[in-house]
């Protein structure tokens, strides 16, 4: 639980050692003078891509209702991508147009399957996160993307289109994850992101982290908020400002509800709403005390905490997923580091397989619920079968590297440690047609080095752990315990 305590004038706090160790490595030599060099030496120069192709962290996903072979997947740092053969290829569409690689919310309008809109900045804000730049907007299927504005919002944590008038658009604003800013809050626009309007501000320090519509009742809202912060050391993740708010006329008026809610230190919440039953709401919430699973059957006027079992809220600064079935309202997905699935409205779930774990978002085609995507630490994967099975996640080269070393030979090779994966090997040069990589010793945290002198020796961290790879024999020894 990471929440902050009002009454002490504290916060309690988690320590990301990387993060503090990348803060003072900047030391005194960040403020040295740049070098100069002459320009020409390096105009003929370009960018390529040598891998890997795996993904990386998506925490945005969403599908069209009338194409259930399409959907659209924004990752943390590679941009937007859109498949159109239910995830087998994955296609980026925003390389050049949209500036900013984290993408924190999308969704497509269910008028019109051509306008589609993006919100930027990854809300879920771990220590390595990059502040979002606004809202982007297109009107021909990702194709072409136009700037429309929120360009201080920091991170949107969720984005929903009226579901007759594609003009009409709210959006989540987290906030800046390093500071306190005013943007934060709930806004509006009726004319397509032309202007916007701030409806629900609570303070400069909580922002919104969910927004959904009320099915059937598009004036209807409800929104959670969440006082939250990110420094490279800490995370504070609550305080009694936060909650779950609604409002009946469009955004023009809110009310915080209560009913059974946690009342005390009230961190990040996520609601879920349902075509099959329209007054059945569903939360989870990250709360001291009271954290776990709610239920409401009358559109948020009383709510029932229906499971508190810790396995589905471990952090929920960080997960807080959940996607209600639109077509069975006892059917409840819920990501947390597990994928959980419930058929008795949230009383029990059970484990289920994905391709990877840390789960960040789903999206189900309102029309058939055979039909998902979800995004997770190791990309996007798309299922046809109500997720018994699920698209791999080897297709899309979107994974966040931590650190980059190379050695010394011809053709020389790349070293890098992917954030919640392996640390990987991957050649300066393909081979054949297809780009490859090996896996290398050591984990997310890495580093990963080879030895200067003989590039078959590689050496690797994780957690405070170090092995030795040897190339040649292809094994991997631990040479040192914990430090």
């Amino acid at each position: 639980m990471v929440l902050a305590n009002k009454s002490l004038g504290k916060r309690a706090f988690e320590i990301s050692t990387a993060g503090l160790l990348s803060f003072l490595a900047l030391g005194p030599q960040a403020t040295a003078s740049a070098q100069t060099y002459d320009a020409k030496l390096w105009s003929g120069m370009t960018y390529r891509n040598v891998g890997p192709i795996r993904g990386g962290r998506v925490t945005a996903v969403t599908g069209v209702e009338s194409q259930p072979y399409t959907f659209y997947m924004g990752s943390t740092g590679g941009g937007v991508w859109k498949t159109t053969d239910a995830g087998h290829a994955f296609l980026n569409i925003s390389d050049g147009q949209i500036p900013v690689g984290s993408i924190g919310a999308m969704m497509v309008a269910p008028s019109d399957p051509n306008v589609v809109y993006v919100g930027t900045g990854s809300s879920k804000i771990r220590s390595n996160v990059s502040i979002g730049k606004g809202m982007y907007k297109s009107t021909d299927a990702g194709k072409t993307w136009s700037f429309i504005g929120l360009k201080d919002t920091g991170q949107i944590a969720t984005v929903r289109v009226d579901p007759t008038n594609p003009d009409i658009v709210y959006v989540a604003a987290q906030g800046n994850p390093f500071h306190a800013n005013p943007e934060r809050g709930v806004y509006k626009t009726t004319d397509g992101g032309k202007t916007w309007n701030l409806v629900l501000h609570i303070s400069d320090t909580a922002g919104a982290a969910d927004l959904e519509i009320q099915p059937g009742h598009p004036n209807v809202l409800f929104a959670c908020m969440w006082h939250a912060l990110r420094t490279p050391w800490t995370i504070v993740s609550g305080a009694e400002e936060g909650g779950i708010y609604k409002s009946i006329d469009s955004g023009e008026h809110w009310t915080k509800l209560g009913g059974g809610l946690p009342t005390g230190l009230f961190g990040r919440s996520n609601v879920a709403v349902t075509n099959a039953n329209p007054d059945r709401l569903y939360a989870i919430i990250e709360a001291k005390p009271g954290q776990g699973f709610y239920r409401s059957d009358d559109s948020g006027a009383t709510w029932t905490l229906v499971n508190h079992e810790l396995s589905i809220s471990t952090r929920g600064f960080y997960y807080s997923t959940i996607g209600a079935d639109p077509n069975n309202a006892d059917v409840i997905w819920l990501g947390d580091e597990t994928w959980f699935k419930s058929t008795d409205s949230g009383k029990t779930f059970k484990r289920m397989s994905i391709p990877h774990g840390d789960n960040h978002d789903v999206w189900i085609n309102p029309k058939n619920s055979l039909y998902m995507i979800q995004g997770d630490d190791g990309g996007a994967t798309v299922s046809l079968d109500n997720g018994i099975t699920w698209t791999p996640e080897v297709n899309q080269p979107t994974a966040e590297i931590y650190q980059v070393y190379v050695d010394n030979q011809y053709p020389y090779r790349l070293y890098g440690a992917q954030q919640d994966n392996t640390t990987v090997i991957v050649p300066s040069l393909p081979i054949g047609d297809a780009q490859d990589y090996r896996e290398g010793p050591g984990c997310e945290t890495g580093p990963i080095i080879p030895d200067t002198k003989d590039p078959n020796i590689v050496y690797g961290g994780c957690k405070g752990q170090c092995s030795r790879f040897t190339a040649m024999r292809a094994a991997i020894r631990s040479i040192a315990s914990s430090v």
